[in-house]
């Protein structure tokens, strides 16, 4: 259901033909209509509080190697990512995700900015796409999905700040791409809903393992040569 192309500092993901995307994306945020979705990864030193970032980042998806109509940025090295797929009751879906918590996050008690490790930024990024016809109601419900199964699936890396247990970072990033349709339901009682969040949560709980024993590596030995 997506098939992933890495060029770093790009990855893509295409999906298997145009579909109805739903992010709040810095490129292509909304309701917009698309079959690929570009990361492109960036470094720490670039991302300062003055720095015109979305004409920048226009202006690289412009020239960027494949056309995307969606497009996020993260500091994790994007050949990190994770892809999982689930199924429930002949519904499918899939999520793509690169994660990185060095500006992670507890939902209600905010950090001083860039300070959750002193490390630099993370972020979460997430693009599932489901077979199931969707509403466009029920695509930003399925969307809600998705950011419970986040956030479950962060708690669970057992991550404490002094704001207390992280549930994502400051700069996470969702799209859910599917066909429009007459769907009017995708919430947890539903096998859209099921499949969603099995995916997203399954991606994230991966990535976040693999980032947990990188950071443990970094705490050893801070000469760890990897991005966030």
């Amino acid at each position: 259901m997506i098939r992933d192309h890495l060029a770093r500092p790009w990855l893509f993901a295409q999906l298997p033909g145009p579909m109805r995307i739903l992010s709040h994306a810095p490129y292509g945020a909304g309701f917009v209509t698309g079959d690929t979705i570009a990361w492109r990864e960036v470094r720490d030193q670039d991302l300062k509080p003055d720095f015109p970032v979305e004409i920048w980042f226009g202006a690289e998806m412009a020239r960027a190697p494949m056309q995307a109509t969606v497009g996020v940025m993260t500091s994790r090295d994007v050949s990190s990512r994770v892809l999982a797929e689930a199924e429930a009751e002949g519904v499918r879906a899939a999520a793509l995700v690169t994660l990185g918590l060095s500006n992670a996050e507890s939902v209600g008690r905010r950090l001083p900015w860039h300070s959750a490790d002193g490390s630099g930024f993370g972020t979460v990024n997430i693009l599932v796409s489901t077979d199931a016809a969707l509403s466009q109601t029920a695509q930003i419900e399925a969307l809600t999905i998705a950011v419970e199964a986040r956030t479950a699936a962060i708690m669970d890396l057992g991550l404490d700040l002094t704001t207390g247990r992280a549930t994502g970072t400051g700069t996470d990033c969702l799209a859910l791409a599917c066909l429009p349709g007459e769907g009017r339901y995708a919430g947890l009682h539903t096998a859209a809903g099921e499949a969603v969040g099995a995916a997203v949560r399954k991606a994230v709980a991966q990535a976040g393992a693999e980032w947990m024993a990188w950071r443990a590596r970094k705490l050893r030995d801070p000469g760890t040569q990897a991005t966030r």
